[in-house]
């Protein structure tokens, strides 16, 4: 979606539709163009003058709720995004246009700084055991203008602290020439550190998956990822484009089952169609290479069904985008899963134009945000027009009156991934049509096996807490290096090279190194990055390096 090329046949350059607002998601935060907390005013001043700071060249993609914050990615596309990875806190500002809190401070969001920093973050998880994860690309850009200014790397901190414990490089092997990864997906277990995160690779057409317990990664390689080339047409908003090339992006996993695996729903943006494979086959490095037929495929959700967020609540209900339809869709997984099965809980022409993030919160609220991405890649967004909104609703508030709401319409069902003798039979939503299908497929998941958890594993509607099972951190898990809280903590950074000056102390002209099993924050001054990424982390870029600055106030 990101990444991506685009045709396009521009209908209409503005966004069109009817005035009315939505019916159910009533908006807390909104943005005509988004502001940051700068340290000072004196800071804010000389940002916008030396273009280090641009209002309209920032775009919220991404958010998550964990207690007081809510959490908003601005992913640096343009010069002017000085920080990718931020938050708002809703006790302090319930509702308006908040100026975005970097997180966890402005040292962590220095583009380029591959061991300390942050360059692009996309989408991001809270967990239960109070660790956010979030994926840097190690990008600035997009499309043609990318460069790679370090390795991708996951990054995991204690919410409670506010202190990294990991970042983890992905391995060479993990991604390739063409990668490009926005989404993330967390799969606990049995306690905190039987924890997985699934990352889907849009444009190298993979997944990859990381144990938290294992500290290590693999990938998966399937056709199912790879879009659908009667699907690569779009229209937003007005604007007629094409997504062809748009593989694997949206993920759901549904609540724990018998059997103690997940059920994880996926979907290529360029597709209508939705497929499912079991954590088991997932969670198992050996499944790399013999596992094609474990995964399986869905009938179309119907026309105009493109998705790029999706998530599933508790009791097995999916919420997801529909970016073609300006709308939130839902299904419920003890349903068939075809069309007569899918309902719209909100929709608007103005407020919903691409609903680019879903989230479903601990206190079964949704969260939802919309941004006109379309707008603003391909024309140019009215800034005296509000462009981002933040939306809020429970959940059974937006599913009430939709086929999705099961259990008003029949009382409370048992979803059919229980794998339980109540369980609704699965034949109705699988493709049986043998002509499409493998030769041979998993059946639905069954037994009686239930996994020794520090929680109630999640099969019941009420919410579990986890407990606090990973260790204190320790220097092998985040630099060890103590950051001044004072002003002199924030820099600016611009696209084609840096100069660091790590915090009061002059570093080399040259880029970071890690190697691709380096996973622990450390880095080693070299000239370059030798890595399989793109022909190598941004290969000549460092080479300007020298001419430009990284200033500190």
């Amino acid at each position: 979606m990101y990444g991506g090329s685009m045709l396009l046949i521009v209908v209409c350059l503005a966004v069109t539709g009817s005035v009315s607002a939505t019916q159910k998601l009533q908006e807390r935060y909104s943005w005509q163009q988004l502001d940051f907390v700068f340290p000072n005013q004196r800071l804010k001043q000389q940002a916008l003058a030396r273009g280090d700071y641009v209002p309209t060249n920032g775009l919220p993609v991404g958010i998550e709720r964990w207690e007081n914050k809510l959490f908003v990615s601005v992913p640096r596309w343009k010069d002017g995004i000085p920080s990718t990875l931020n938050y708002i806190d809703m006790n302090q500002t319930p509702s308006g246009s908040p100026a975005l809190i970097p997180y966890p401070d402005w040292s962590s969001n220095v583009a380029g700084d591959c061991a300390n920093g942050l360059s692009t973050v996309y989408r991001i998880k809270a967990d239960k055991c109070g660790r956010l994860w979030a994926l840097d690309t190690g990008t600035v850009g997009i499309g043609n203008t990318t460069q790679q200014l370090c390795p991708y790397a996951l990054n995991i901190w204690d919410l409670k602290t506010n202190r990294r414990l990991r970042r983890y490089e992905l391995r060479a092997d993990d991604t390739n020439a063409n990668t490009f990864i926005a989404n993330i997906a967390i799969d606990m277990g049995r306690s905190c550190d039987d924890t997985y995160a699934y990352m889907s690779d849009e444009l190298g057409y993979g997944l990859i998956v990381y144990s938290f317990e294992q500290n290590k990664s693999w990938r998966f390689a399937h056709s199912f990822f790879f879009p659908d080339p009667l699907r690569g047409d779009f229209n937003v908003a007005g604007l007629n484009f094409q997504w062809g090339e748009e593989g694997i992006f949206g993920m759901s996993l549904t609540p724990l089952q018998a059997d103690g695996y997940r059920t994880m729903y996926f979907s290529p943006l360029a597709s209508h169609r939705e497929f499912t494979v079991s954590t088991r086959i997932l969670r198992d490095e050996s499944k790399v290479e013999e596992s094609f037929h474990d995964f399986q495929y869905l009938k179309e959700r119907g026309p105009n069904s493109h998705t790029t967020s999706r998530v599933m609540s508790e009791t097995g209900l999916q919420l997801f985008n529909l970016i073609d339809q300006n709308a939130v869709g839902c299904w419920h997984s003890s349903l068939p899963y075809s069309p007569e099965y899918h309902g719209i809980v909100d929709r608007d022409d103005v407020e919903l134009v691409f609903p680019a993030d879903v989230k479903i919160d601990e206190e079964e609220t949704v969260w939802v945000i919309s941004d006109r991405m379309p707008v603003f890649l391909i024309a140019d967004l009215d800034y005296s027009d509000v462009n981002f909104r933040i939306f809020s609703a429970p959940l059974s508030t937006l599913v009430a009156g939709t086929v999705c709401d099961v259990q008003s319409q029949f009382g409370a069902i048992q979803p059919k991934f229980g794998g339980d003798a109540g369980s609704t039979d699965l034949s109705s939503t699988y493709n049986t049509d043998t002509t499409l299908l493998p030769t041979t497929y998993a059946q639905p998941l069954s037994g009686s096996y239930t996994p020794t958890l520090s929680y109630a594993p999640t099969v019941a509607p009420q919410v579990h807490k986890f407990t606090q099972g990973y260790d204190t951190p320790t220097s092998h898990m985040y630099s060890t290096q103590s950051y001044p809280t004072t002003a002199k903590a924030y820099a600016y950074n611009k696209y084609h090279g840096v100069e660091f000056h790590a915090h009061g102390s002059p570093h080399h002209g040259h880029g970071y190194h890690h190697g691709p099993h380096s996973h622990d924050g450390a880095a080693e001054q070299e000239t370059g990055y030798s890595g399989g990424h793109r022909g190598g982390y941004w290969n000549g870029a460092h080479k300007k390096q020298d001419s430009w600055k990284q200033f500190f106030y």
